[in-house]
């Protein structure tokens, strides 16, 4: 009953797709095609594909910078699967994360970490990354205990485990600093250049609102944001 009011539901939200689909019915030879697998999608038809900025471009982004840096293993600590997945089609990568990821592929292995406690000794990491992670932590989102200075331990433990000359990519929302809980902190940039004092800043990129990608910003640019997209690119001395 209830799948049949949904059906009814659709039609009256689709009407043109409806007759798109009595049209396209009439000359289908091939496949099944019944109405109990009617199955509108009426937001997809734009003149642009949409994507999400943030993701998108700083994935795209941290892709590129590892494989530039192109180490042996690259470490990741709860950022995008998509990231890890894809980078290790060409580089190991061991994935860590509060809620491990059952995700089997080559190259790819997945394990447990609280990033406020890392299991790695220090200085032992020389490619490592963070990105979109630690503006959730201590905000109970994930079912991580609600810590005010959950993001800062997280940090620490960035820096800690980070080895001489190693690369950290830390990707943060930035623009006017506030908590929207419980979903994330946005951060300042002058925030993350105090957390991160002692790592070069070897680059600063910028995902602005109106979703443009800009690499090597100026970090004045951030002042202007609600909510960007910061990625940093940290090099520790």
């Amino acid at each position: 009953m209830k799948n049949s009011i949904k059906k009814i539901i659709r039609v009256a939200l689709s009407p043109f797709v409806f007759f798109d689909y009595l049209k396209f019915r009439k000359g289908e030879k091939r496949f099944s095609i019944r109405f109990s697998d009617f199955y509108p999608c009426i937001k997809d038809k734009t003149i642009k594909t949409n994507f999400d900025a943030h993701y998108v471009y700083h994935t795209s982004w941290a892709a590129r910078k590892v494989r530039g840096i192109s180490p042996q293993k690259h470490t990741d600590i709860s950022s995008s699967l998509f990231f890890s997945g894809i980078v290790s089609a060409f580089i190991p990568v061991d994935f860590y994360d509060y809620r491990p990821a059952d995700l089997k592929l080559s190259n790819l292995i997945g394990k447990s970490a609280d990033l406020t406690k890392l299991p790695f000794t220090d200085n032992s990491i020389n490619s490592l990354s963070c990105m979109h992670t630690v503006e959730h932590i201590g905000l109970g989102r994930y079912g991580d205990p609600i810590d005010t200075d959950g993001d800062l331990k997280a940090i620490t433990e960035l820096k800690r485990v980070l080895a001489k000359n190693g690369s950290l990519l830390f990707v943060v929302p930035v623009g006017q600093s506030k908590i929207e809980f419980n979903a994330h902190r946005i951060y300042s940039f002058e925030q993350i250049s105090e957390y991160f004092k002692g790592l070069r800043l070897e680059e600063f990129s910028l995902v602005t609102d109106t979703a443009d990608f800009i690499e090597n910003a100026n970090p004045e640019l951030v002042k202007q944001q609600r909510y960007g997209c910061g990625c940093f690119w940290f090099v520790k001395k």
